[in-house]
């Protein structure tokens, strides 16, 4: 495996030997990476190589029958917090924890359509996440922030699609309303757990750019999971980011996107390039398979 590149700076995240079982099931085993502040680490595998599992369990959103050891690193800017320096999220009461759930660590989920409420209002969505953490502003307040970030994200007219539902906008448009809740708080680190994967190629780009605009403008650090290499390039590209492979729960290689698509290291990241078709890839013969001996 990969060595694991140091962050440039002082971590905003340090995960440390994270571990997650549910039942006799290891679906993460001893996982360890850093994300300094405005960088982004891209988690990039097949599907059940523990990619999501890893970013519920950043927010404590497992469930209950979830086995989760280990520490998760938070540099946390609360000036009340009693505890000087980076804490453990996953030694946090639950009451602390929804302090810094939304509020500094934001997530934006795969599928919009079942991540939003069907029957409530965009709007309000969004203010939710507002009141939530911040339940002194007046309703004034709360609508002019609900509709900058609806702005932020280029929604047209906010002032008027904010009072429409889900189904009235198409799917890159309820990426974009995901979006708007996430950042609507002002968060430190943003989770993206394969935030294009429903949209199309066009949409997909334009998610993407909206992604790097808002790291520019807000020095954001993100955790950016995807099973697509490309997507994944994409995420990555501005100097101190970096990747890491996963397979069956562990991190097999952690480089940079540069590097990752030079040379790779590990066997497996090489078959996840060949399994990825190009212009040039002989289409009378099958692709190349991720099949790996599990035993």
């Amino acid at each position: 495996m990969s060595a694991h590149p140091a962050p440039a700076a002082a971590p905003l995240l340090q995960v440390e030997n994270l571990s997650i079982a549910f039942g006799g099931h290891q679906a993460v085993r001893g996982i360890s990476f850093a994300i300094a502040p405005g960088e982004t680490l891209g988690l990039v595998g097949e599907s059940g190589s523990g990619k999501s599992a890893t970013s519920l369990a950043l927010l404590r959103l497992l469930p209950a029958e979830a086995d989760v050891s280990g520490r998760i690193l938070f540099a946390a800017s609360d000036p009340d917090s009693a505890t000087p320096g980076p804490i453990d999220l996953l030694a946090l009461p639950e009451r602390e924890m929804r302090l810094h759930r939304g509020r500094e660590i934001a997530m934006i989920f795969q599928e919009p359509m079942t991540a939003l409420n069907p029957v409530m209002r965009v709007g309000t969505q969004i203010a939710e996440a507002v009141r939530a953490h911040q339940p002194g502003l007046s309703r004034s307040a709360v609508r002019r922030r609900v509709l900058d970030a609806m702005h932020e994200v280029a929604l047209p007219d906010p002032e008027r699609r904010a009072r429409d539902y889900p189904h009235q906008f198409s799917g890159g448009q309820r990426q974009r309303i995901l979006i708007a809740m996430a950042i609507v708080n002002r968060p430190r680190l943003l989770i993206a757990d394969e935030p294009t994967t429903a949209l199309d190629v066009t949409v997909q780009a334009q998610v993407l750019d909206l992604l790097r605009q808002l790291r520019r403008t807000h020095g954001l650090s993100m955790l950016f999971i995807s099973h697509d290499l490309a997507v994944i390039a994409q995420a990555c590209d501005r100097p101190g980011d970096h990747i890491a492979v996963m397979q069956q729960g562990t991190i097999v290689e952690h480089t940079t996107a540069t590097d990752l698509f030079r040379s790779p290291q590990h066997p497996y990241t090489r078959k996840l390039l060949a399994a990825a078709p190009t212009m040039t890839t002989d289409r009378t013969r099958p692709l190349a398979s991720l099949a790996t001996d599990r035993s």
